[in-house]
């Protein structure tokens, strides 16, 4: 089941430029890990040595962080939107 996965400008190379691709999963952990599989690069982005999500990279399911959620066990719908979201850090 496709859902849309929203890339942020800082990796749209990884997708030659698409901020948006379609992914399939039932997760969020799986629909991250086949969006590095359709286009490579994405895991060591967005994944620390131990699998989890890297501390600066926020992942929404609408307007909520997986965080807050079941993190990468999060379900996902066929038809909702994932966006990936990096950190910003300012003063």
């Amino acid at each position: 089941m496709p859902v849309t996965v929203r890339i942020p400008t800082q990796l749209r190379s990884l997708t030659s430029g698409a901020g948006e691709v379609a992914v399939e999963g039932s997760t969020v952990g799986e629909v991250l890990k086949g969006l590095d599989a359709a286009h490579p690069g994405f895991a060591r982005r967005l994944f620390d040595d131990g699998g989890n999500l890297r501390r600066f990279v926020n992942v929404f399911i609408a307007e909520e962080d997986v965080r807050f959620l079941q993190g990468l066990q999060t379900p996902v719908s066929e038809g909702q939107t994932v966006s990936i979201v990096p950190a910003v850090a300012g003063g």
